[in-house]
């Protein structure tokens, strides 16, 4: 099936340094509708027709909203495709903001990616293709060899990763091995079910999604993709942090034990199959 419009949702917060930079660099490769881009990455030719970029502003102080609304995108002066778009929520952390943003998407396929384009643009094709057999598609930083783009994090936020996957593997998402990689996509149907159920907002939520996709049986596929550590992430590893996170891993299940597999919205979900493609 070919999918004729995407969504990129990108949430923000207090990113007014960032987010300029970052902007220039996504509508800059959109616009190129090259067959290839840099180092022999998928150009944007083969997106789809209809793109938009939805800014989900969490309740931003330092006036990322304003900065994204005045964008020639975002004023229709730009001229063309794609269009920017800004919605504002109230604070509510990153797994609020993803949830607005892909719940007012309307287009055939939404992706999610962080605001500061720690997974570069011409990573989207990956998703784009993979959406086509499978209904979520999850980019992950560690590759066919076994690298991992981690790697160029600080040691504290490697640590901190290794004991959040250990956490959550068993209990939570099974084999999936990069569940906090924020670049994420989804056909509209899966989207619009999972993320209506959705209900964690700390950093955990990721770990639902796959957990609520695993039990709906949506087929995942697995998509790995290049990454670099950008500084200045908002997250800090606090105790009180670290004790919400783990009572959310811990309440994942028990607030969907009760749910069962969707209707195969798509086509694509087969009862009884394990739902996760590497």
């Amino acid at each position: 099936m070919t999918r004729r419009s995407l969504t990129l949702v990108l949430p923000a917060f207090d990113e007014a340094e960032r987010i300029g930079p970052a902007l220039d660099e996504l509508f800059g490769y959109l616009r190129r509708r090259g067959e290839s881009a840099r180092d022999g990455a998928p150009g944007a030719a083969s997106l789809p027709e209809r793109i938009e970029v939805l800014v989900v502003d969490d309740g931003s102080t330092d006036g990322t909203a304003d900065l994204v609304r005045a964008r020639s995108e975002a004023t229709g002066s730009a001229g063309s495709e794609p269009d920017l778009r800004v919605l504002s929520v109230a604070h509510g952390g990153k797994g609020a903001a993803v949830r607005a943003g892909m719940l007012a998407a309307t287009t055939d396929l939404v992706i999610f990616t962080d605001a500061d384009m720690a997974t570069p643009p011409d990573m989207i094709p990956l998703l784009v293709d993979a959406l086509e057999t499978h209904d979520v598609a999850l980019g992950s930083r560690i590759q066919p060899d076994g690298s991992d783009m981690r790697k160029s994090q600080p040691w504290y936020r490697r640590m901190l990763g290794q004991t959040f996957h250990l956490l959550a593997s068993d209990w939570v998402v099974g084999p999936v091995k990069d569940t906090q990689c924020g670049f994420k996509g989804f056909t509209r149907e899966s989207a619009q079910d999972l993320f209506a159920r959705q209900r964690i907002q700390s950093i955990a939520f990721d770990v639902e999604l796959i957990f609520l996709a695993r039990k709906r049986g949506y087929r995942l596929a697995i998509v790995p993709i290049r990454w670099a550590d950008r500084r200045g992430s908002r997250m800090r590893a606090r105790p009180g942090l670290a004790m919400r996170v783990g009572w959310d891993l811990f309440r994942i299940p028990l607030m969907h034990r009760g749910l069962g597999r969707a209707g195969a919205p798509s086509g694509r979900s087969v009862p009884g199959e394990d739902p996760v493609d590497g």
